[in-house]
């Protein structure tokens, strides 16, 4: 069966398989309830009319995502009763791991670089993947649900809606990042993207709103991202065969249509919050100074705990990440998928800390990341032991050293032959769907 078949009939045969299961999964309990109850109590404190951020608090802290998981969630509370039909979350869970699932198979298909047979994995083999999105009922799954829905408009060639619903170059100027913020991984790629078809001078405006919102941030990420736009401000533009194929002459429309729909839907969501406490909203849902816990780090645990909490060990992941993404900008970004995939991977790699439900901030990315740029030394059996050794230290609990360490080993070696990778683009190929 060719990619196309399977990426037609694999979701539906993992539905069923989904469905078949689903009278026999735990109902989230002690032992699989995290944050369900904490988002609803949240969901209640805005609902009874509390629209200061610093107000709203659940079981597990205080509210630290944007608005757009808000509204979210507000419509689960409805639909589940409110909140308490957990079996009811759990198939709307279902159906969402369905839909993304489909959005997944679509990119894919669209680029044409992964042997059926990855997709078996992807959809059957991670406990940990079906343990976020139908047990733990996550809001990750539902920002990289809209991430990889605005990929698929990006592919259609539907520039404008795509960035609406991916985000502009900043927090909180999009559907998805108003979700969760770790889709700003992908930020780099976009800003890339951007930079290379319009030029500097074509991609100021967008720029100019990020640069205002950027005040808003706190801690280091916020200005070191843009460090990165000064330094990769001189890149050339694209040769048009590598360029984002469009009907518009220029691959991307009118840049102050795409402002309008960058900024306009967080403005639109954020707005009771940023009438009632606009400091405190900024300040709670786009805190990228944030600090991680010891306990729940799954990359870092052969680390001391004081060297995991040290602020020279994060600025030194920070420069390491902006080193590389530089690497790649310059040397090795080139299709559309590609600059994107690699931009969220880099980010993982060089995260201060990853919790068990940031694994799909990535799982469905590394069939291509694995396979899209093969190198020659890394044998199909070779590629599904690293996904085996990085599926099994994302089920270590609680992780330990060794599984951490088998984390990086796995990253490094993608990093390594996404660096190695050939980089040939042949004629045949230049003006088909697989430029992407």
């Amino acid at each position: 069966m060719d990619t196309a078949g399977l990426a037609r009939t694999l979701p539906t045969a993992a539905g069923a398989t989904l469905h078949i299961a689903g009278g026999l999964l735990p109902l989230p309990s002690r032992d699989t309830e995290i944050d369900w109850k904490a988002y609803m109590a949240q969901v209640e404190g805005f609902i009874n009319g509390t629209h200061d951020y610093t107000q709203l608090q659940g079981d597990t802290g205080p509210l630290v995502y944007p608005a757009g998981f808000l509204y979210i969630f507000t419509g689960l509370y409805y639909a589940t009763d409110r909140g308490t039909d957990i079996p009811m979350a759990q198939n709307i869970f279902a159906a969402l791991y369905l839909v993304t699932l489909v959005l997944v198979f679509l990119i894919y298909h669209q680029t044409s670089k992964v042997p059926p047979f990855v997709f078996l994995f992807m959809c059957c083999a991670s406990y940990r993947v079906h343990s976020i999105f139908v047990l733990r009922l996550f809001n990750d799954p539902v920002a990289m649900a809209l991430l990889f829905l605005s990929i698929n408009l990006f592919l259609a060639r539907r520039w404008g809606w795509g960035c609406c619903c991916f985000r502009c170059l900043d927090r909180g100027t999009s559907l998805a990042v108003s979700v969760k913020m770790n889709v700003l991984l992908f930020a780099p790629g976009l800003l890339f993207l951007l930079l290379t078809q319009f030029g500097f001078r074509g991609a100021l405006p967008k720029l100019a709103i990020c640069a205002a919102l950027q005040g808003s941030g706190r801690g280091e990420s916020g200005e070191a991202f843009l460090v990165l736009l000064v330094e990769v401000k001189e890149l050339p533009r694209l040769p048009s065969h590598r360029a984002p194929l469009s009907d518009d002459p220029e691959g991307w429309g009118d840049p102050k249509e795409l402002c309008w729909l960058h900024t306009h839907p967080q403005v639109v969501l954020g707005l009771p919050f940023l009438l009632e406490n606009p400091i405190g909203y900024l300040s709670r849902s786009f805190d990228l100074g944030r600090q991680f816990l010891f306990q729940w780090t799954v990359n870092w645990r052969f680390l001391p705990e004081a060297i995991f909490l040290h602020r020279v060990f994060h600025l030194a992941l920070l420069a390491a990440h902006l080193s590389l993404l530089l690497l790649f900008a310059l040397c090795r970004w080139h299709r559309i998928v590609s600059i994107l995939f690699t931009s969220n991977f880099i980010g993982i790699c060089f995260s201060r800390s990853l919790h068990y439900q940031f694994y799909v901030w990535y799982f469905h990315t590394l069939p291509y990341l694995l396979w899209a740029m093969p190198a020659r030394w890394l044998t199909h059996l070779l590629r599904l032991l690293v996904l085996g050794l990085i599926e099994l230290s994302w089920n270590t609990y609680p992780s330990t050293p060794f599984s951490s360490a088998a984390l990086h080993l796995c990253h490094a070696v993608i990093l390594l032959q996404l660096w190695l990778s050939p980089q040939f683009f042949p004629k045949s190929i230049q003006l088909s769907r697989k430029t992407h």
